[in-house]
């Protein structure tokens, strides 16, 4: 298994964002996770990618773990030298591209590997000449991001996250920004790493593309886990009212 969350807390303040969180990511597989606004899904992605620390519980990738709660009921973490093997399992891309706005399109996608994982310029480049020609726009790597649409940028994103050669890609509403030709667009890249068997983790409200991509869908609420299973029993057959509540909305 690639990524385990177990039992995972975590607060603001008092405000409880996450409770008793538990599910795992196998090799390969395609987990969208779906909700209302606020039900603790983009902190999720936050917390399984170390850029928010949990409360409690505990998160393991590839059988490691990499934080657990001591017998205090705090929770641990690995030293900073073992928690960079950790983040380099996982890839995240942002509703927001996040894309140095100062960097051409190629130096935004070779930075990391060269400076972060020590490849060498000419392995990082041609790498990402080979991801920016998947995601068809090799003709783009001279560019700077504000010459792109978003569609084009958030592509570029992708790449990025792509290159670093994670284990797990992240997705935190990946179209959110875009209208919906763009979002067709990143949505058939997505679809492509999915038929390539690219494990991955897609926060989402494109409900037809989290039943049509995904070998599994969560549905969270209140910072729980409400329900989860095969998309189409999920979709087609939910069991819990919340579910059903909140699938009607999108079926009108």
């Amino acid at each position: 298994m690639i990524l385990e969350m177990n039992n995972i807390e975590k607060h603001f303040g008092s405000l409880e964002v996450l409770r008793d969180i538990s599910f795992g990511v196998d090799s390969g597989e395609v987990v969208s996770i779906i909700g209302p606004s606020g039900s603790g899904k983009s902190t999720l992605l936050r917390c399984a990618t170390f850029l928010e620390t949990i409360d409690g519980g505990e998160i393991l990738y590839m059988g490691q773990k990499a934080a657990h709660t001591d017998i205090s009921g705090n929770a641990v973490y690995v030293p900073q030298h073992e928690l960079r093997k950790f983040r380099g399992y996982c890839g995240l891309v942002f509703q927001q591209f996040n894309l140095f706005p100062h960097y051409s399109i190629l130096k935004n996608i070779t930075d990391a590997p060269v400076h972060v994982q020590g490849r060498s310029r000419d392995e990082a480049e041609e790498t990402a000449m080979e991801l920016l020609g998947t995601m068809g726009i090799a003709d783009k790597a001279k560019s700077y991001p504000a010459q792109l649409s978003g569609g084009q940028q958030q592509r570029v994103a992708i790449a990025r996250a792509l290159a670093m050669k994670p284990e797990i890609l992240f997705f935190d509403e990946p179209t959110s920004a875009l209208d919906p030709e763009l979002t067709g667009e990143v949505l058939k890249v997505i679809r492509q790493l999915a038929e390539e068997k690219m494990t991955m983790v897609v926060v989402t409200h494109e409900m037809p593309f989290a039943k049509a991509v995904s070998n599994r869908v969560i549905f969270m609420d209140g910072g729980v886990i409400v329900e989860q299973g095969d998309p189409r029993e999920v979709f087609d057959n939910p069991k819990e009212e919340r579910t059903k509540q909140f699938l009607r909305v999108f079926e009108r």
